[in-house]
């Protein structure tokens, strides 16, 4: 499969993603399968291969792995395999299928989902409750791509054979997504280590935790965070809990735009630094920790000479940490999370209250909070 146009990438992904294949999302393999079955319902045969337009107009060309009519030709399935070139994606190689047949007289082209395939049962997804898991741009595309085959009306079924495993490994079920993935997509492509996905799931996360009443929230920085969070907020809904990663004033100013007052981050010492300085996209390859903050919390709360030249002894905010923890003093720990709560507050325009907790760094035990 081969590309025609390459989008053009920031400086610091291209770095990074340098030498790097893309790939396809599932909901262009869907469009493909959709469009091959749609041509075999057609013209009896299902063909080899389908061109499928992207969303911003280029052409791609697949190959159609599964290709089967019924004997009768009233019904036809296609099979395209998802190649996500370079990215760690669950759905890399899986077997993306569409199922066609001829929609029932005066009814409209309509999308199933099959085998693998979820079906949305919570809002604030914008998908009816009971539709397939099929988002947005996927679903035009999948119907543009019928359209230039027939304009009679085809009932589709997406399938993903191995699609409950895979959404296991999503935050699917928090989203109340239930019976396998999401066919995802907006721009047709995959990026390499794209943070796209990642931070589509972190806000359609906090828009169903709205959507259902939702006032509070916790942002966990990463796994071994979120499973102090379950401690530290027992009871909390699971789709209240969210695995933010980086992207955490993206979150802070979700929740404030959908009315969530209340907000909790959980988080270990480099994370909550960062959060202190301001810096609300958190990851290591955009920002560093600012030792000079360090120490002057360190002055601030009074600690001895020891903590203070830790703070900017190295580039890291672990050994500050580890510091505070053997001269037996929490407390520049303490005002860091002040800090960083303040500077989320007002990152989300004060429409929020945050309360900020420090974990250690195995993510086992309290060490800090405010």
């Amino acid at each position: 499969m081969k590309l025609t146009f390459e989008p053009a990438l920031s400086p610091d992904v291209a770095e990074r993603t340098k030498g790097l294949r893309t790939g396809f999302t599932t909901g262009t393999c869907a469009a493909a399968a959709a469009k091959a079955a749609a041509i075999g319902l057609v013209t009896g045969v299902v063909p080899a291969s389908v061109q499928v337009r992207l969303p911003r107009g280029t052409v791609a060309t697949f190959p159609v792995e599964r290709r089967e009519m019924a004997p009768d030709a009233t019904q036809a399935t296609a099979g395209v395999v998802k190649d996500a070139g370079d990215d760690p994606d669950c759905t890399n190689g899986a077997l993306v299928t569409a199922t066609a047949i001829w929609q029932d007289h005066g009814r409209p082209t309509s999308l199933h989902s099959g085998e693998g395939v979820g079906v949305v049962t919570k809002p604030g997804l914008g998908l009816p409750l009971g539709a397939p898991a099929i988002n947005p741009v996927p679903r035009r595309m999948i119907l543009d791509s019928l359209c230039e085959v027939t304009k009679r009306p085809i009932a589709v079924t997406i399938s993903v054979p191995g699609g409950v495993a895979m959404a296991a490994r999503t935050s699917n079920s928090r989203l109340g997504i239930v019976g396998g993935i999401s066919i995802l997509g907006t721009t047709g492509i995959v990026r390499p280590f794209s943070t796209a996905a990642y931070r589509s799931s972190v806000v359609q996360q906090i828009d169903v935790a709205a959507a259902q009443g939702e006032h509070r929230m916790v942002l966990c920085t990463g796994s071994r965070s979120e499973q102090a969070a379950k401690t530290i907020y027992p009871g909390l809904d699971p789709v209240c809990l969210v695995e933010v990663g980086d992207f955490t004033g993206i979150a802070l100013r979700r929740c404030a735009g959908n009315a969530i007052s209340s907000v909790g981050i959980v988080a270990m010492v480099g994370k909550i630094a960062k959060l202190a300085a301001g810096v609300m996209m958190t990851h290591f390859h955009r920002s560093a920790v600012d030792t000079a903050l360090l120490a002057d919390v360190a002055r601030a709360a009074g600690a001895q000479s020891s903590v203070i030249e830790a703070a900017t002894a190295t580039a890291t905010a672990r050994h500050f940490y580890e510091a505070c923890l053997s001269a037996g003093t929490t407390l520049p720990l303490s005002m860091l999370c002040k800090l960083a709560r303040d500077k989320c507050e007002s990152h989300a325009g004060g429409a929020i209250t945050c309360e900020i907790t420090m974990v250690d760094l195995e993510g086992e035990q309290v060490v800090a909070s405010a």
